[in-house]
This record gives structure tokens, C-alpha cells and sequence, in this order.
């Protein structure tokens, strides 16, 4: 008798004996990502610096007779102090990341890496001056400085890159409760594999009933037998969500997982109103979760401005050839124009004509998108087959269309609108007005800001949220709203666009 829809299978005996499916599944990840990315890191490091010092020295030479051992003294200077170079970037957390934050990239390393190359590089001179044991100059020093920053970056990133195709990057994973919430982000982990968590299953002794969109996760037994699990699976990630088990039992499962080496992850109560920059901090050693307010410099909105005016110009000019490429595609495929107009509502709510390249046939009715964004408002709406969130549109978009929807760069007209001063570079994406029938109350927050190209559901989510979630994503963005914020979104994007696949 085949088991009900959204029944549960239980995937371990009740005698611990578990199947050679869920075995192999788990062998099939590696142990121990933070070892393999931290060697790589390390390597990394070393070949950014060791190019940067060659590069150095192929442009600028040595100083003639000032160092009377040539390029040897600087050679054998920047070998000494290599070790020296490790534990600043230990001291600066640049090891400690990846396996404790499955969302980690190298742009997140970018601050610490120019604070390790800017210390280093003074640190060393200051050495060389103090011995006597060589001479690199101010011009060398600086440039040195400039490609230890850019090369350190680059090789960094390709460690990284190197890592996510190993087997052992993979963390095998099980989450604590098999609620609303618990299933919730076991579906963001599965639809997320760039995080490269290999979720096994979840611990629950009364778990809710399934999603469609878990099927093959199982319930792996109570709570009680999650030490075994760790221990015969080889476990690296726990997350606790919203167990039904009382706090004293959550707290002895938490100590048991820290003695077993497991990084533990923990869903806070209020997470719809943790954003990913709170900070921790203690009273009497009590930890208290401190949401971050905007905290802006006067000329903050005027700097922005200037930002999206300079880089929107900049970017017109630079991708000029692929505007010209793309309009003659667009003519070519299909007939009508050129750009797609469309009435949104920016900043405050007032409405504007987006641009974007046509990339459908003319008068393509919008029914089917109004269905979408009804039926996709709550976070337990069930993916399409793709198994991603994104309105299938094959028989209304053109050939031309699906290359730009791919690639984003529909989207490279809205740079005029950032021109017209009705869009910024980053910002919440702008609704329709039809969009506006389905809110909740506080997504209307998200018209505090100007409306953007791209911005936090698009870096973070994109087609893996829900539309109520890529609401509250906005709405989060226009909360905690700084420049630096806006850098880290811009930074993220390109590298977001490259690693997209099949969300076009």
C-alpha cells in the first residue's frame, strides 16, 4: 500500500539500521570543506603575493647599487616574512568563512583582503628599512600594494572556484524540525547548490506534512538519534528550525553537536525581521541580536545619485555595441520595436515608463502573469517544473528574447531610466500596479527607495524566491538601505549574472 501525498518515509529502523541509499548519498559528499578551502586559501594567498612581488619587480627592476644583492634581498625578505603574511590574514578571519557560512564568496573577503595586502605591505616595509636588508622604494611598494589587492582577489577566487567542483566541498546536512519553517529552508538549500549542501534529511518527532517540493527528503528519526546520524552519515551542518522539542532538550542537542565538531546553524524566532547585517553583542554575557538601523552620512542620497548618474553613463558608453547588436536581433526576429515600454511605479509610488528590449511578441496578453504572482505570494507555493519560480513564457518569447532574458541584458535599457533620474543602479525591482492588489501591509515600505536594476532579491534569490519573499527581500533592502550596501549588491552582481544557469 503506497503511502499517502505528503506522507513522510522514515529512512532509518527503528534499530539504527539505515539504508545503503541514504549511506551511499552521504559518502557521496566529502568531509571537512573549512580544511579543503582553507589549504587552498593559504595557497591562494601565497601565489597572489608571489606574482605581485614578480610583477613588481619585471616593471620597476632593482635600485642599482642600494641593494648590492639585487633582487635576492627582496626575494629572500618576502620569504621570511610569508608566515607573517598567513596569520594577518588568520587574525583578519579570511580562513574561517566557508564552512560556517554556506553564502560565502570572495567579494565578501574584499575589505579584509586590502586591509591584509595594506598592514602587509607597510609591515614589510618598515622591516626592510629597519635592517637594512633591502631597498624596494615608494613606487615599486605602492604598486606591489596595488597587485598583492588584485592578484591575492583573482587567485582567491579561483581557489574557490576550484574547491565548489570537489567532492569534499559538499557539507552533509540535516535540519532540525520538519515544520513550516524547517521545510522552508530545506527547500532554499536545495534550490541553492551553489552553497553546496548536501542535505540528507530532517530529525522531527512530529513533522508537519510534506511539501511536493521535498520529495526524497525524508524524516531521519527523532531528535534524540541526530549524535548517531552525525556520527554514522558523517554530519558537518545541523540546522535547528523551530523544533517542536522543549528548550532544555533543543540546548543538550546544541552541546552535544559543538563536542562532535558539527557547525550548528540556528533559525532566530523573529527571522522575517533578521536581515543579514545584525550584529551580536552581550549584556551580562546574554547575547542580544542588534538590528541594524540606517545610519547615513548627510550627502548619503546625493552620493548615491552621483554613483548611479557616473556609473549608468559609464556603462551606456561601455555596452553601447551590444545595445546596437541587440536592436538589430530584436528587428530581425520579430516585428515591432525595439524596447519594451511598460507603466511602473518607482520611488513613492509614482508611476514611470521602464524600458527594457523587447524580448516577446506584440501585445503578449499579461493574464498569465497576473495567475503567477497570485499564486506564487506565499513561501509554500510549489516551484514550476523547472523547479525554479519563473513564469514560463516559451510560446509568447522570441529567439532573440531568450538569449537576453539568459544573459540580463533586457535589462541594459534601464540604465536610461537611471539617467532620467527615475531609477537608481540598485534598489527594489519595480512593481506593477497590479502587483500592489496582493501586499501585505509592510511591503510598502519598499516604495521608500528608489526603485533598481538590480538589488537584493536579484543577487540573493532571484527565480529561487517566491514573489512574497522577493517582497519581504525589498522590503528588507529599504530597511537597512546604505552605500555600502549598494557596493556589495553591485559588486555581487556581475559575478550572480556569470553563475546563474536556467533561470532565463
Amino acid at each position: 500500500m503506497s503511502a499517502p501525498a505528503g506522507a513522510w518515509r522514515l529512512d532509518v529502523a527503528l534499530d539504527g539500521q539505515m539504508p545503503e541509499a541514504l549511506r551511499s548519498r552521504a559518502r557521496a559528499a566529502g568531509r571537512r570543506r573549512g580544511q579543503l578551502v582553507r589549504r587552498a586559501l593559504v595557497a591562494a594567498d601565497v601565489v597572489g603575493l608571489a606574482l605581485a612581488l614578480l610583477v613588481a619587480e619585471l616593471l620597476f627592476g632593482t635600485r642599482g647599487e642600494a641593494d648590492r644583492l639585487g633582487p635576492l634581498a627582496e626575494y629572500l625578505l618576502f620569504l621570511a616574512t610569508l608566515p607573517g603574511w598567513v596569520v594577518m590574514a588568520k587574525l583578519y578571519r579570511l580562513y574561517d568563512n566557508d564552512d560556517e557560512r554556506a553564502d560565502h564568496t570572495t567579494i565578501d573577503d574584499f575589505v579584509g583582503v586590502f586591509h591584509l595586502a595594506t598592514v602587509g605591505t607597510w609591515c614589510v616595509f618598515a622591516l626592510a628599512w629597519a635592517s637594512g636588508a633591502a631597498d624596494p622604494g615608494m613606487t615599486r611598494l605602492v604598486v606591489f600594494w596595488l597587485l598583492a589587492v588584485a592578484f591575492v582577489t583573482s587567485a582567491r577566487a579561483a581557489a574557490r572556484s576550484w574547491c565548489r567542483r570537489h567532492p569534499s566541498y559538499l557539507q552533509n546536512t540535516i535540519i532540525v524540525g520538519a515544520g513550516d519553517v524547517g521545510q522552508l529552508v530545506g527547500r532554499k538549500l536545495l534550490m541553492h547548490r551553489e552553497y553546496g549542501i548536501n542535505l540528507l534529511g530532517f530529525v522531527d518527532s512530529d513533522p508537519r506534512e510534506r511539501r511536493a517540493d521535498l520529495e526524497g527528503v525524508s524524516v531521519l528519526g527523532p531528535p534524540e538519534r541526530l549524535p548517531h546520524l552525525v556520527d554514522s552519515l558523517g554530519v558537518e551542518r545541523v540546522v535547528i528550525a523551530f523544533s517542536s522539542e522543549s528548550t532544555d532538550s533543543t540546548l543538550d542537542l546544541v552541546s552535544r553537536l559543538k563536542q562532535l565538531d558539527v557547525q550548528v546553524d540556528i533559525v532566530p524566532r523573529l527571522f522575517d525581521v533578521v536581515g543579514p547585517h545584525v550584529k551580536i553583542h552581550a549584556v551580562e554575557g546574554m547575547p542580544l541580536v542588534a538590528l541594524p538601523t540606517a545610519k547615513r552620512f548627510p550627502f548619503s542620497r546625493t552620493l548615491k545619485r552621483t554613483v548611479d548618474i557616473v556609473g549608468a553613463s559609464l556603462l551606456l558608453l561601455i555596452t553601447s555595441p551590444i545595445f546596437a547588436f541587440a536592436a538589430w536581433r530584436i528587428r530581425r526576429d520579430s516585428p515591432g520595436p525595439v524596447f519594451f515600454r511598460q507603466t511602473r511605479l518607482g520611488q513613492d509610488m509614482r508611476e514611470f515608463t521602464i524600458l527594457k528590449f523587447r524580448t516577446m511578441r506584440v501585445d503578449t496578453d499579461d493574464s498569465a502573469h497576473r495567475a503567477f504572482i497570485r499564486d506564487t505570494m506565499s513561501s509554500s507555493a510549489i516551484p514550476t517544473g523547472n523547479g525554479l519560480y519563473k513564469l514560463n513564457r516559451d510560446d509568447a518569447v522570441t529567439a532573440s528574447g531568450r538569449w537576453l532574458r539568459k544573459t540580463s541584458l533586457d535589462e541594459l535599457p534601464q540604465l536610461l531610466n537611471v539617467l532620467r533620474g527615475q531609477m537608481a543602479i540598485v534598489g527594489p525591482r519595480p512593481c506593477l500596479a497590479y502587483e500592489c492588489e496582493h501586499f501585505e501591509p509592510h511591503h510598502y515600505e519598499r516604495f521608500s527607495v528608489p526603485q533598481g536594476i538590480t538589488g537584493l532579491w536579484q543577487v540573493t534569490a532571484r527565480a529561487h524566491a517566491t514573489f512574497g519573499e522577493a517582497l519581504d527581500l525589498d522590503v528588507a533592502y529599504a530597511r537597512s538601505w546604505s552605500l555600502g550596501l549598494d557596493l556589495w549588491l553591485m559588486l555581487r552582481t556581475p559575478l550572480h549574472m556569470l553563475r546563474r544557469k536556467g533561470t532565463a
